[in-house]
């Protein structure tokens, strides 16, 4: 049998000090597993702490996995680009699908652990993690890939599994929501995990984590129906839309009221910034006196240390190059929480601080101060991961893989998509403790029915609600990754991406800025020649049309229906021709 090497990545600085005793020889595991492992519980404890590099962090190609060239944020980097503007291809191989390299680890403790001689209950929150990461693995390619060949146990060089055909996404989902329900009968709670041990997935962890899962699923289904399934696929045994949204709701709602988890703010002593420094907490050297352990907010993460586990990625650098977009930024509601078109509370753009004021705090959170003069970039920075505290490679915060805001978002979410309607109560205990922290008024019904009538919309109250849902979504997740697959799931990807993406406003004739004169000229504050794409007249912020810098004009983009699922790699197939690929490719 051909011997294969696994790197399993140990989260030493979590108390896993046999961790590295055991793996750093990198000798292979399949010739050690039978004669030196699963003996003892510990054995599996220490097979299941290599888990824990499965999880996104700093040294993951983090940026791949962020909001850059959405709707949301350009880079001058670049990344995304591919997907962002509808430039995405077949390629011959796709690092994605070696997640089956994490997969396969699972089946093999999952495996072990059915032949064990001792008493199963002193290796079941081992298990539990088995099943947690074999779901995290199988939905990461499900978001990527669609529908992808389902297997369980460990694989030979020469298994028949190898040559198996896809399984349809259904069929993908269905062994995700049961594995986490597995992992769910079998962790402990966050309150029994040993301090040494913080970082180690939760029983609450896995709820949140379902109800994420099935959100998404019970969304892409109700939005997307079958019309990216691959040719041949099996659909859905039965229309499981509402089934998925209640449990969503009712995982949601577990999670909410355990009072281990609470929403971090510290705006008083942090001049209402808690939304910044939340990501960039570090021991030793805290802001404001906070650190790690003040953070109960984050309930899955990846956890670093400038010592032990160091985060070595020019985070700081690369946030350097991260310019959100015009659409953002008009996104950031006043503190009465009313849109700013049409609110008094508004005070436009003709100075550089106007539009700051009376503002979201996540608006300076996020994004930073104004600029005094622009070019080439879309006229905002980024503050949103930087690290003021630890220089450059040195940034070693914990890495938020799901935060207890985001349990909020997916709660009020799921009510209205099920229900079509939520009571303020239902918002009080989720989406209003994220506008708490961020300092704008209370969403509420009757807030929504002063929306439409200053928005003079035609919508129904519903319609409007579900916005203003979706819309706190994208403020409060900005950058952590969300924005592609809700959009996808939405079903709105073509339309919301196929548009400019724009800057700053500099105004016009008659409507003059730090940018521009009272005729439309350009100031010295405005480098013009820079922007290649020159300027569009939009309807901004205010209601009203005015001049902004183009980023990229709608001509480069040509996102369609195919790009809601990556290609299935040619190398794949070509070892495996019967793997079907995803439409439009």
């Amino acid at each position: 049998m051909k011997k294969i090497t696994y790197i399993l990545a140990c989260a030493c600085m979590m108390g896993f000090a046999s961790c590295a005793d055991t793996f750093l020889d990198l000798e292979p595991l399949d010739s050690r597993t039978d004669a030196v492992y699963f003996k003892k519980p510990e054995h599996f404890r220490e097979f299941a702490n290599g888990f824990y590099g499965q999880l996104l962090g700093w040294r993951s190609s983090i940026m791949e996995h962020m909001d850059l060239q959405s709707d949301l944020v350009n880079s001058r980097n670049g990344n995304q680009a591919y997907l962002g503007y509808g430039t995405l291809t077949l390629g011959y191989d796709d690092a994605r699908w070696d997640h089956y390299n994490n997969i396969r680890t699972c089946n093999i403790l999952l495996q072990r652990g059915e032949a064990y001689s001792g008493n199963q209950s002193e290796i079941d929150p081992y298990l539990g993690e088995a099943y947690f990461f074999r779901a995290y693995n199988y939905f990461y390619l499900l978001k990527y890939f669609g529908g992808v060949p389902i297997i369980t146990v460990p694989l030979d060089t020469d298994s028949p599994e190898l040559q198996k055909p896809r399984n349809s996404r259904y069929e993908v989902a269905d062994l995700i929501l049961s594995d986490l329900q597995n992992a769910i009968s079998r962790l402990p709670k966050e309150q029994n995990i040993a301090t040494s041990d913080k970082g180690h997935i939760s029983e609450q962890g896995a709820k949140a984590f379902k109800a994420r899962v099935l959100l998404y699923e019970a969304t892409w289904r109700k939005y997307n129906k079958t019309s990216t399934d691959y040719e041949g696929s099996a659909g859905p045994k039965s229309d499981q839309v509402n089934e998925f949204l209640e449990e969503s709701i009712s995982l949601s709602k577990d999670v909410l009221d355990d009072e281990i988890f609470r929403i971090w703010n510290h705006n008083n002593e942090l001049d209402n910034l808690s939304s910044r420094y939340l990501f960039c907490l570090e021991d030793g050297s805290q802001t404001g006196g906070y650190g790690k352990d003040s953070n109960k907010e984050f309930i899955i993460y990846s956890v670093f240390d400038r010592v032990l586990n160091a985060g070595a990625f020019s985070l700081n650098n690369e946030m350097n190059y991260i310019y959100p977009t015009r659409k953002f930024i008009d996104m950031f509601v006043c503190t009465n929480g009313m849109p700013t078109t049409n609110n008094e509370q508004f005070k436009g753009y003709q100075n550089v601080t106007d539009e700051y004021q009376n503002r979201d705090y996540r608006l300076m959170a996020y994004v930073g101060g104004p600029a005094e003069s622009i070019g080439s970039t879309s006229g905002y920075g980024d503050q949103k991961f930087r690290n003021p505290i630890v220089g450059d490679k040195k940034e070693s915060a914990n890495y938020p893989v799901l935060r207890l805001a985001e349990v909020c978002l997916n709660y009020a979410e799921a009510i209205m998509e099920r229900y079509d309607e939520i009571t303020d109560a239902q918002l009080g205990i989720s989406i209003n403790k994220l506008r708490d922290r961020a300092g704008v008024a209370h969403l509420t019904n009757a807030l929504v029915e002063k929306i439409k009538k200053q928005l003079n919309s035609e919508k129904e109250l519903s319609e409007i609600m579900l916005d203003e849902i979706r819309r706190e979504r994208t403020v409060e997740l900005y950058m952590e990754g969300f924005r592609y697959d809700d959009l996808k799931r939405w079903g709105i990807l073509e339309e919301t991406l196929n548009q400019s993406r724009l800057g700053r406003v500099v105004g016009e004739a008659g409507y003059s800025t730090p940018f521009k004169d009272a005729s439309g000229n350009p100031t010295s504050k405005y480098d013009a020649k820079s922007y290649v794409y020159g300027e569009e007249t939009v309807i901004t912020g205010d209601g009203k049309e005015h001049a902004c810098v183009v980023i990229s004009p709608k001509a480069n983009s040509t996102v369609r229906k195919a790009h809601y699922l990556w290609p299935i790699p040619q190398h794949q197939i070509n070892l495996n021709p019967n793997l079907k690929q995803n439409p439009g490719y």
